[in-house]
């Protein structure tokens, strides 16, 4: 009984030393900032980050706003990728550039204002102001866009 007491305990303590080995393997990041709280972008090419955090929702919103939504499901999809593109933009100020940055940080604000007052509209279901502030939002970025992208990837409504 003593044999087995002993037995079940090694294997106990073989488990929770292999369980916590593979947690810390499975756990580790790509990035290991030097302090958990500071922001460190995980992709460091603009146009990456431009390509999978912005395009998804301005090519669902493109459609979706092309018509007031039906329904509330269709309200709910348009505030979110509202919100997540306005708070997207905040994400923006610390990618400025050395030589710009300025500008940099005075496009991500009206993008990221321009967002907020789409976000607003669609949770008040006021399509018209839906549809303005799309486009002023659109107007900011493409700002931001033939400054720093010398005029390439212009945004349509």
């Amino acid at each position: 009984m003593k044999k087995l007491a002993t037995f079940t305990l090694a294997a106990l303590a073989a488990g929770v030393l292999g369980f916590s080995m593979r947690s810390t393997e499975t756990q580790a990041s790509p990035v290991a900032p030097a302090i958990a709280e500071d922001v460190v972008p995980v992709e460091d090419s603009m146009h990456e980050f431009m390509e999978y955090v912005f395009q998804p929702a301005y090519q669902r919103l493109k459609p979706a706003l092309a018509t007031a939504p039906a329904d509330n499901k269709g309200w709910k999809a348009i505030k979110g990728d509202s919100l997540t593109l306005a708070e997207s933009c905040n994400l923006l100020f610390g990618r400025a550039p050395e030589e710009g940055a300025a500008d940099w940080k005075k496009h991500a604000a009206a993008s990221r204002d321009g967002g907020a007052k789409l976000y607003a509209a669609a949770k008040a279901k006021d399509f018209t102001a839906t549809q303005a502030a799309w486009k002023g939002m659109l107007e900011s970025c493409n700002a931001c866009h033939k400054q720093f992208e010398n005029g390439k990837h212009i945004l349509q409504p």
